[in-house]
């Protein structure tokens, strides 16, 4: 029996013949949402549906509108669902919670449900394709609830064939749904939108995207830094589609496992800390140190383009810093105490006109056929930028009728020896009247009615300000000090306790003279025989005071 067994290869022994494997499915598509709780950073539209189907107030179509990858086709699919599931015993009605086991429910998610109609309005554009529409609409559904028009990139639809739609869709027969969705809303004809109920589905923000990616990652089993999946948060910009692939990308580029540095080179990226690096010699006009770092982040694989955009996050991060705004979940202790820092030293100002300045180098950069050196141009023109006089400051200038030195060369008085130096002032008082006698009077009243003395050390004033003022003041008292008196001072800002301003020193005094004359006795007799007077004015005998 064995030999007739093993002459028809009927071997017992045989080896079991392995499983085919199943193909893989990129995690866009493997963790597609099946049911409205994993829809995430939509809970608004998930609240109003929610409440439609409670009350069976359900519209005739909805219109489902937002960037790439939030959700759009998805939410018109768990819709779907929800229209016509029957649940696990078959006598179920319209619910925000589907099965998701029920036939319906099933067929949906599997794409081959016969009155859930999926059309591409991207290649399906005229007039005869929504014609087949308008004839199907008319019959009943053959085995679910609702008959479901799903029409994806709706606004792809030809004039002709909004036309067509337009009667079908204001007066459905009562078993059709329509379903569209669309990343330009605009282009959808109002006499559409006045027809359906729009759903404006949000960016998804990246603390959510970042929990999200971290809840795959635990089901892949696949080890991840917490910042590299905020890297991947920020680069997907509210979509959870486009950071899933990035992560999808991440995890084969890293092996299994993925790091933040794995992830910045693999997206070209900069490091944050060398970011700050890049703007700190910015701002000290290190314009050697500035072109060696580019230079060294371009080695290591960073783009030029991504250079400016980090820079240009950075002194966002610095103005919001210095208005007060709330903090960034996603930045790192380090890096807010580093926008802190610069937020108190930096004027309004200098931080707009630097904004400028980088947007205009990063436009620069993306036009120009060699990105490295276009960078390396913006940003040394940055640096220089700095030398050059404020415009309000120059324009004051032009307007009193004073001359404007070129930038690097000295006022012509003073070249030709014509200027006297003048004497250091003892006291802050002193100074700020120095300035006013010597053709700085817009700068003098700044210091008298404004700031609060912290240090008088000359050639050192620190100073503490009481209001807002422009940032290039401690740069233009400085440069009209060192004209004034030859030295070069030291101007500073900072939030240490100071002396009351000037000018609130002056109204003390004058506070303390006014209750003095009102303590003398004549005046306190006059107020008493004539109670509703008020002193108006007063002098002081000096004579009789020494």
């Amino acid at each position: 029996m064995s030999e007739s067994a093993e002459s028809f290869g009927l071997g017992l022994d045989e080896p079991p013949q392995p499983v085919r494997a199943q193909p893989y499915r990129v995690l866009a598509r493997k963790y597609r949402p099946q049911n409205f709780g994993e829809l995430i950073g939509q809970d608004a539209m998930v609240q109003t549906l929610a409440n439609a189907i409670r009350r069976d107030r359900l519209a005739h179509a909805f219109l489902l509108t937002g960037v790439r990858g939030v959700g759009k086709t998805s939410t018109a699919r768990l819709i779907a669902k929800a229209l016509n599931c029957v649940a696990s015993d078959g006598e179920g009605g319209a619910t925000i919670d589907p099965c998701g086991h029920c036939e319906p429910c099933r067929a949906i998610a599997e794409g081959r449900h016969i009155d859930v109609v999926e059309m591409d309005a991207a290649s399906h554009t005229g007039v005869d394709d929504v014609r087949e529409i308008i004839e199907a609409v008319r019959y009943a559904a053959v085995s679910a609830r609702y008959k479901v028009y799903i029409i994806d990139e709706v606004h792809m639809l030809s004039k002709n064939a909004f036309n067509a739609l337009l009667k079908t869709l204001e007066e459905p027969p009562a078993h059709v749904k329509f379903l569209f969705a669309t990343t330009e809303v605009n282009k959808v004809p109002i006499t559409v939108l006045s027809r359906c109920q729009r759903f404006d589905l949000r960016r998804i923000s990246a603390e959510q995207l970042a929990g999200h990616f971290r809840a795959v990652c635990e089901m892949e089993v696949v080890e991840v830094d917490p910042e590299a999946l905020a890297l991947i948060a920020r680069a997907a910009e509210g979509s959870a589609r486009d950071g899933l692939s990035i992560l999808d990308q991440a995890i084969a580029h890293g092996a299994g496992g993925v790091t933040a540095d794995q992830v910045r080179g693999m997206l070209g990226l900069s490091d944050r800390g060398a970011i700050r690096a890049l703007l700190g010699l910015l701002l000290a006009g290190d314009a050697q140190g500035t072109l060696a770092a580019v230079r060294n982040q371009y080695d290591l694989g960073v783009e030029p383009a991504a250079l400016f955009r980090g820079l240009l996050e950075s002194v966002h991060g610095i103005t919001r810093a210095k208005v007060g705004g709330p903090g960034d979940p996603a930045q790192s202790l380090e890096e807010r105490e580093a926008y802190a820092e610069w937020a108190s030293r930096l004027g309004y100002a200098t931080i707009h006109r630097l904004w400028q300045l980088l947007l205009k180098g990063l436009s620069e950069v993306n036009m120009a056929a060699i990105p490295l050196e276009a960078a390396e141009m913006a940003l040394l023109r940055i640096i220089h930028a700095s030398e050059l006089p404020d415009p309000g400051a120059l324009m004051e200038k032009l307007m009193n009728g004073e001359a404007v030195a070129a930038p690097g060369s000295p006022p012509a008085a003073a070249a030709a020896g014509q200027e006297a130096r003048v004497k250091t002032p003892a006291s802050f008082a002193a100074l700020v009247e120095m300035l006013a006698e010597n053709g700085k009077p817009h700068l003098a009243q700044q210091l008298h009615d404004f700031v609060g003395l912290v240090r008088y050390q000359p050639p050192e004033l620190v100073i503490r300000p009481i209001k807002p003022f422009s940032g290039d003041l401690t740069r233009d008292v400085g440069a009209a000090l060192k004209a004034i008196t030859g030295e070069t001072w030291h101007v500073e800002v900072s939030d240490a306790p100071s002396e009351p301003s000037l000018i609130e020193q002056e109204k003390m005094e004058a506070e303390k003279l006014r209750q003095a004359v009102l303590g003398t006795p004549v005046v306190k007799a006059a107020f008493e025989a004539f109670p509703d007077a008020e002193l108006i004015h007063y002098a002081i005998d000096e004579r009789r005071s020494a």
